[in-house]
């Protein structure tokens, strides 16, 4: 999720490449009406969105979805927001610009799978 709409198809474009199934949204909102979230695997989140910002969005999922990882983006570099955002449970978190294989293998380890040995195709 990321309200940059270049940022949000190369994600989605990135995680379908590697072949996971992807939704992408650009508000916290969207993503919460979408009726999606009892079958994601994963979150992945910009920290600043509009509405309901990235770091409230995985509070409000911690209490919801207890397992359900979320790896946390940002292009503003704040110590304060990354110690937060990991304190409250975030598997992972990244500045932008980031190593998409990086990405990819905090997805894999987030949810479990050694991309060596998938046969199935996780959601993502």
């Amino acid at each position: 999720m990321d309200d940059d709409s270049q940022i949000r198809e190369s994600l989605e474009s990135l995680l379908k490449s590697a072949e996971f199934s992807a939704a992408a949204f650009s508000s916290a909102e969207d993503v919460l009406h979408s009726g999606l979230l009892t079958e994601a695997s994963c979150l992945i989140t910009d920290v600043r969105m509009p509405g309901i910002q990235g770091v409230e969005l995985q509070r409000r999922f911690k209490c919801e979805y207890p397992n359900l990882p979320v790896i946390i983006i940002t292009a503003h570099r704040d110590e304060r927001i990354r110690q937060s955002a990991l304190s409250d449970g975030a598997a992972f978190f990244f500045y932008k610009p980031f190593d998409p294989n990086d990405l990819l293998g905090a997805i894999h380890s987030a949810i479990g799978t050694d991309p060596r040995k998938m046969t199935e195709r996780p959601r993502g």
